[in-house]
């Protein structure tokens, strides 16, 4: 019989698919459109593992489907080709990171189209590709000239501002600003220097210039975002990680953070990533009011939720960045002061809100004064308040607030109790139940009643006023590294400007170094001549030396996927309204507040400007889980023979069935369960019998000794996977794994070294890295395809088990055989299908139809399985059902389905036919099995027309000689019949 031989039928396809450019597509307003989107990969040098296509499978069956169903498809592929690993990897070796991330994208490239993706390759864009970054420098250069606007709550042209400023100055102004930005006139603006107005203007753009805190690494000599540092040391590498004031490029994300909020009601995303966002933009309403220092004109401005504890607030604490530490510390503080300012500011903010346990603090000898009852109030530094947050200064009321308390109890500072009957001697309590005490005039109100009293004081005496705040900061938008987008920036007394938009890109130049300059500018500053000579001037100016975040470029890429060969628009507007947004989108929630956050807010400036007509970018969005690997171990004993202390002792392995048999004997006898201990001396004898014949000597077991220093006996040590099939490991490719084991020796269990298994993170370091291309190679892409989806539910975490991958490979040798008689010749019969053969097809269509629709892609395979096995046995060869299983069958086994389609007689693509259509007529049961039981115990079953009525069914059943048999004679209380599930006779 001629076997499906998928070396052959899959490359095959995969070139009629390429030549055919079956995937290719294009507007047509004839037909709905489906955009079908993974977040594009970092082509990274180790490749893929069989983790990296779990979600591009699934979008793929969803795109295929849709194909079939009539739908128009957009689904495309990409890189997202700057970043970090490429530009170190440059540095340690001088190769161009060009040359580094072509390769890589050549291998990702060729896997994924091992893989049998319908992406529509036409339409690839590398994030690297000077023809994509000149739209990120464009979309750069539109954010530039935007400002926000927060009366008509949209983003709009700074020329509008301009014109503003010219004939009114900022009066009446309710814009997204810098901090404390002097009011002014027209005639003021009229007044002011080319610099001046730019200068204003900058506090006013969408990205802007400022001094700010960042997250500063030498070793990597850039600034890394806080996602990109964990305890105080970068993500990548693991390189110290200080805080620093620094000049940077920031985005005013935060004049769009309630419409970040809002519009996450409209779109359909996992509740948990929402919640992620929902607490990373941190929307709080309260109030912001100023504590005057004594002997002092500064006022420290805090915002509080709780403004009704104000009676509470017994000291304040800052930030240690904050810029008021050095005026208010004193001199006798001075030297505590910068001592614990130096170690608490290179913690990162993460870490800071991470670490509950640590107390730490140090006072500034300063105090203020509470305007609510004009006690005396210590300055405090802590690093538990951060200097991104509300104002970087915190009103401390420990009597509600935990740190609060801690931090009061450690230093002794006073708690003063606010709402009455409530027990703070163990712990803070922020109740909002309950009325006030000790709080002056807000005493007996209640939770609401003192916030609107409170509230109502501060704004009748100037003292602060109502506000809502966000926990979320503008975004850092500048690296110092090479390998990124060049900022299309220039500099004209020390003022930035906007290149013209004709002169884009602005190309990444060419440096001797990928390394910061001698006098600690960015990489980019070793180029020559990097300058800029606008067409106004024949001066030529310095060009920006940072290059863009890691996430400029993805923050709009799905647009370019639309049109991209387009160079005169980012996308063409008409191919824009078509093609709309992402209809599915597909990756992994680590992204949540990085990458889909920030593309979020370019997608609402992008709609606000008017170049897009939709304000979100991805209607539905699936987190996939993460596949895990399997890692295997073999066991070294840890042993020594007294005697041979001068002998080089050969590496020992032992089986893990015996190890397991030792620790298992090994706890009872400890537990004094049993008693000897003979697990022990097979061990050692086993051990002795190994070395005998290794060392050539008669060694007696007494002079074996089991155990390291800390009475270990082994040690676990992880094994490729590819040296091991079924958890036996394959010996003589371990011994030629490395050369330390070449002599190894093994004690083994009926002849075979059995590896013990753990599911853990796929990583290369752990040796359970699975490629998919040996996956691919031995079983097939299909196989792969059918397997990945196999393991479980998409959303969830499973691991990797290749032992598992048979029966699906089983199950397609099966199909295959299903069009084909015993000496392997097409055997499809013309004669109509029978009842039964209609209904095991149909009920497939049913469920495969409802499982894509809902994202349920491991029942499907079930369904397949099921109904070859259901048609086998009928010996269904029918030409109406063997093409609808072929349909249904092909988003998920796409080669084997085309091979079929194609022997079927079809001249197209099996892509291009439409989805079959279920007949609720072929499916309708006309009878259902009952289990029937007696007292709640099932004793047997019979079955009944399933529209039959209840008095004919509780009839024949109390008549069944079995039922009458458990009955014994008596009468039943009564009958439950619950239609189509189940029948209980209750005695």
């Amino acid at each position: 019989m001629a076997e499906y031989n998928h070396r052959e039928i899959e490359p095959k396809w995969q070139d009629y698919w390429k030549g055919n450019e079956t995937f290719k597509a294009s507007v047509d307003s004839s037909k709905s459109k489906f955009y079908s989107l993974d977040m594009f990969p970092y082509p990274s040098g180790a490749g893929l593992h069989v983790g990296h296509p779990l979600g591009y499978i699934a979008s793929d069956i969803v795109s295929r489907y849709k194909r079939n169903k009539g739908f128009n498809v957009l689904h495309p592929m990409g890189f997202d080709a700057f970043g970090l690993p490429a530009e170190q990897y440059a540095i340690q070796t001088g190769q161009h990171p060009a040359i580094t991330t072509k390769e890589n994208i050549d291998r990702y490239k060729e896997q994924l189209k091992n893989i049998g993706f319908s992406f529509d390759w036409d339409k690839e864009v590398q994030t690297c590709d000077p023809a994509y970054y000149k739209w990120t420098q464009w979309i750069f250069m539109q954010i530039f000239n935007s400002w926000y606007d927060y009366r008509d709550e949209k983003a709009k042209d700074i020329s509008e501002l301009i014109k503003r400023f010219q004939t009114s100055g900022n009066e009446d102004l309710h814009a997204a600003c810098d901090d404390n930005i002097p009011n002014f006139s027209s005639q003021d603006w009229k007044n002011w220097t080319e610099e001046e107005q730019q200068g204003m203007l900058l506090k006013y753009r969408l990205t802007y210039l400022s001094e700010t805190a960042v997250n500063w690494c030498p070793e990597l000599g850039t600034v890394l975002s806080n996602d990109e540092v964990k305890d105080g040391f970068s993500e990548r590498g693991g390189y110290p990680v200080i805080r620093k004031q620094m000049k940077q490029w920031s985005m005013r994300i935060t004049a769009y953070a309630e419409r970040l909020l809002q519009g996450l009601e409209i779109i359909d995303w996992p509740e948990p990533l929402k919640e992620m966002q929902r607490n990373w933009l941190g929307k709080s309403i309260g109030a912001e009011m100023a504590f005057p220092v004594e002997d002092s004109e500064i006022k420290i401005e805090v915002f509080t939720t709780r403004i009704d504890t104000i009676f509470g607030v017994t000291f304040l604490t800052l930030a240690p960045e904050s810029n008021l530490v050095s005026a208010l510390t004193t001199s006798d503080q001075k030297e505590s002061v910068e001592a614990y300012v130096e170690v608490a500011k290179n913690r990162s903010e993460r870490d800071r809100m991470m670490d509950v346990k640590s107390i730490t603090g140090v006072f500034t000898g300063s105090y203020a004064t509470n305007p609510f009852n004009g006690e005396r109030i210590p300055i405090w530094i802590a690093d538990y308040v951060l200097a991104g947050y509300g104002t970087g200064a915190v009103m401390a009321v420990p009597c509600g607030d935990q740190r609060d308390y801690e931090f009061a109890k450690h230093f002794d500072l006073p708690i003063v109790p606010v709402i009455k009957d409530v027990d703070i001697s163990e712990q803070a309590v922020a109740t909002k139940d309950g009325t006030m005490i000790n709080s002056g005039f807000l005493n007996g109100l209640g939770y609401k009643d003192a916030i609107a009293k409170a509230t109502e004081f501060l704004e009748e005496r100037g003292l602060g006023n109502a506000k809502v705040n966000y926990r979320i900061r503008d975004a850092i938008f500048a690296r110092q590294r090479y390998w990124g987008e060049p900022v299309p920036v220039y500099f004209k007394n020390d003022m930035p400007y906007l290149v013209d938009e004709a002169d884009l890109p602005i190309i990444l130049p060419e440096v001797d170094k990928y390394l910061p300059t001698e006098d600690g500018d960015p990489p980019l500053g070793r180029a020559e001549k990097f300058e800029y000579t606008p067409k106004s001037s024949a001066t030529s100016y310095p060009l920006e030396l940072s290059t863009m975040p890691g996430w400029a470029g993805s923050s709009w890429y799905w647009y370019r996927y639309m049109d991209a060969h387009n160079q005169d628009d980012f996308v063409d507007g008409e191919v824009q309204k078509y093609w709309e947004n992402v209809d599915l989108y597909i990756g992994g929630s680590e992204h949540a507040t990085g990458h889909l956050l920030y593309s979020r807010f370019w997608n609402k400036i992008l709609f606000d400007l008017g170049h897009v007509n939709q304000e979100e970018p991805f209607k539905k969005l699936i987190n996939q889980g993460m596949i895990q690997g399997r890692s295997n171990f073999v066991y070294r004993l840890i042993y020594r023979i007294h005697g041979f202390e001068d002998k080089n002792l050969p590496q020992v392995f032992v089986s893990y069935g015996l190890l397991k048999k030792f620790f298992d004997a090994y706890a009872k006898w400890k537990n004094g369960q049993k008693e000897p201990f003979p697990e022990k001396k097979v061990l050692r004898e086993e051990l002795r019998q190994v070395l005998i014949e290794r060392l050539g000597s008669e060694i007696d077991a007494s002079q074996i000794t089991f155990g390291g220093d800390k009475g270990e006996i082994h040690t676990a040590i992880h094994v490729d996977v590819s040296l091991v099939s079924n958890d036996e490991l394959n010996i003589e490719a371990f011994k030629n794994w490395r050369p330390d084991l070449t002599d190894a020796q093994f004690i083994l269990e009926d002849g075979k070294y059995h590896c013990g298994w753990e599911v853990e993170k796929m990583s290369k370091s752990k040796y359970n890295v699975v490629n998919p291309d040996d996956i691919i190679e031995r079983y097939g892409a299909d196989t792969l395809r059918l397997y990945e989806m196999f393991l479980g539910p998409l959303e969830q975490f499973k691991p990797w088990n290749t032992n598992g991958i048979d029966g699906v490979s089983k199950f397609l040798k099966k199909l295959w055989r299903l069009f084909h008689d015993n000496q392997g010749q097409l055997n499809v019969s013309d004669e109509k299908p029978t009842a039964e053969q209609l209904k095991s097809l149909h009920k497939a269509i049913k469920k495969v139809e409802e499982d894509i629709e809902r994202y349920s892609f491991n029942t499907s395979v079930s369904t397949f399985m099921i109904c070859v096995n259901e048609l086998t046995a009928l010996d269904c060869n029918k030409r109406e059902v063997l093409e609808g299983l072929t349909v249904i069958i092909s988003p998920y086994a796409p080669h084997i389905a085309e091979e079929l389609w194609s022997l079927l007689g079809k001249q197209e693509s099996v892509v291009l036919s439409d989805f079959p259509k279920w007949n609720e007529e072929y499916i309708k049961e006309d009878s259902h099995e009952y289990p029937v039981s007696i007292n709640g115990k099932m004793r047997t079953k019979l079955s009944f027309p399933v529209d039959q009525p209840k008095e004919e069914i509780e009839t024949a059943v109390l008549a069944n000689d079995i039922v009458q048999k458990w009955l014994e004679g008596k009468s039943p209380k009564k009958v439950i019949i619950v239609p189509k599930k189940i029948i209980n006779v209750v005695v």
